[in-house]
């Protein structure tokens, strides 16, 4: 496939519940400029989330 994502930062912050909100936001208005987000509940503080950003 050849497809690479890099990652440029994480950050762990505070759980929120419309977190996912920016997420999905910055997701639809960033695309095009080859970035990418992720949230994900952290494995080891189930209140913490964290917060990726990577370059498609």
């Amino acid at each position: 496939m050849g497809d690479k994502i890099e990652l440029l930062s994480t950050v762990v912050v505070k759980k929120s519940d419309d977190l996912y909100k920016i997420v999905d936001s910055l997701n639809r208005t960033l695309k095009r400029q080859d970035l990418m987000f992720g949230l994900a509940l952290d494995e080891k503080d189930k209140d913490k989330m964290v917060f990726t950003i990577y370059r498609t």
